[in-house]
């Protein structure tokens, strides 16, 4: 059969359903990510155990359904979670050992949006460099018209037994009664977050908390600033002491402090390694190339070690690994566990900061502070660019007196001031972070500085 090469995403499949990913495409990719796993494992497909679930997309039932049926013609058992966040997806192939997970979701994605997020054992993600691209070319290359079948299925009530896993992250008792703002985008936050917070006894302000799959309040996609106006608004109206969103499938949460600021992420990646270095001190933590300094200067003043490394959950993961760190966070908003399979939560980062604030006995704002004095960075811009390569080339030489480094993109580094530019997998975009260590102005000067050379 013929299936869209352009939904096999860097990180995931992704498209729109009924147009690009309908019910035939899903079982295909079942079938086709058995073969996969049986490959990457060496394993028979009769012998794989596949975890599977969805999030609350109407399109979700039916298109969870044709995955576990293309797995199951392929003599594989499916143990089938149901309805879940993502990473409840991570943390049953994890927690049972199973061979690999799929996850029916289109995560951020608007409402005409469904897709898959594949991982193998471990909870190891696959990528467009390892595993996706395969199971792309085994559907090209043409699945059996009879499949061998013998399957079976498994269902499995999983909330109770993740609730408990991720509770322990924290002491449970150090938590005082905030009164917390939680939007969870109609998405799967409310399920799944939502018991653990009512245990912690906070004073809970509850928005968007049902999960619906026609998304009648806004986009599930906090990244984007009219997704979060509402809560930045709420925060201050409600005097709250902070806020909490959610995106759709639940493995990114984001911050608003009690002064109604959105926290970036590396700021945010900074106090959650801070504070884990408080509980095990001397480990290693990665964070992503386009990242504040504030995240490497933190945690070496807490007596860690930092890494720099490449965009994406599935070069997170298996980093992780190799350097066997305790942590790791992306300015996206991907905060990554070691002792939750290094997988990215949604549920850990909120729970933590919930324990800091509680713990130091401070506002988020103020613990926030020091690195708005400090560290002035431009969030992320993209720029179209039709010839990346050139362009990177003639930034690299138009700053050669720098220190250059190549990890992701290009990262040019002065002892002031630093920037990242990487160009998009799917699109001819350059993207743009940059920091001054000397103030807001000098921040915008030599961001148009750059932004006219990748315009020009």
């Amino acid at each position: 059969m013929q299936v869209p090469d352009e939904i096999f995403k860097a990180y995931d499949i992704r498209g729109l359903y009924g147009e690009q990913i309908d019910g035939d495409v899903a079982q295909a990719v079942g079938r086709a990510f058995v073969h996969v796993l049986s490959d990457l494992g060496g394993t028979q497909t009769n012998e794989l155990r596949i975890g599977l679930g969805r999030d609350m997309r109407l399109s979700a039932p039916e298109l969870a359904g044709r995955y576990r049926e293309g797995m199951i013609s392929e003599g594989a058992t499916v143990v089938d979670a149901g309805m879940v966040g993502s990473e409840m997806l991570y943390w049953l192939v994890g927690a049972r050992e199973l061979d690999g997970g799929l996850m029916c979701t289109a995560s951020h994605n608007p409402k005409p949006y469904t897709g898959a997020k594949l991982v193998r054992e471990g909870a190891i993600a696959l990528s467009g460099d390892a595993g996706i691209q395969d199971v792309r070319r085994r559907i090209a290359e043409g699945l059996d018209e009879n499949p061998p079948g013998g399957g079976s299925v498994e269902e499995v009530e999983i909330y109770e037994d993740f609730q408990a896993d991720a509770l322990k992250f924290i002491d449970p008792d150090a938590i005082k009664p905030l009164r917390v703002v939680v939007d969870g985008g109609n998405g799967m936050a409310g399920p799944m977050v939502g018991p653990l917070l009512e245990r912690l006894g906070l004073d809970l302000v509850t928005a968007y908390w049902t999960p619906d799959g026609e998304f009648p309040d806004h986009e599930p996609n906090p990244l984007l600033p009219e997704n979060r106006e509402f809560i930045m608004c709420k925060v201050v109206e409600e005097q709250a002491d902070l806020g909490i969103a959610w995106d759709g499938d639940a493995d990114r949460c984001f911050f608003i402090d009690d002064r109604g600021r959105f926290v970036d992420g590396d700021f945010l990646t900074a106090l959650l390694a801070e504070s884990l270095l408080r509980k095990s001190p001397g480990e290693a933590i990665l964070y992503d190339v386009r990242a504040s300094r504030a995240v490497a200067d933190t945690v070496q003043q807490a007596g860690g070690s930092a890494y720099p490394n490449r965009v994406g959950h599935a070069f997170f993961k298996t980093r992780m690994r190799d350097e066997g760190a305790m942590f790791g966070g992306e300015v996206s908003g991907h905060y990554y566990f070691r002792d939750f399979y290094c997988a990215d939560s949604g549920t850990i980062p909120a729970l933590l900061i919930l324990e800091l604030l509680s713990v130091e006995e401070s506002k988020l704002s103020e613990l926030l502070d020091r690195y708005h004095a400090t560290y002035f960075i431009s969030g992320e811009i993209n720029s179209t660019v039709q010839d990346g390569p050139a362009k990177l080339a003639e930034i690299e030489e138009r700053y050669d007196d720098a220190k250059i480094g190549h990890l992701d993109g290009v990262s040019v580094d002065y002892d002031d001031w630093h920037f990242n530019v990487r160009t998009s997998n799917t699109e001819p975009l350059m993207r743009l972070c940059l920091e001054s260590l000397v103030s807001v102005e000098e921040m915008e000067r030599r961001r148009d500085e750059v932004l006219a050379i990748i315009r020009a």
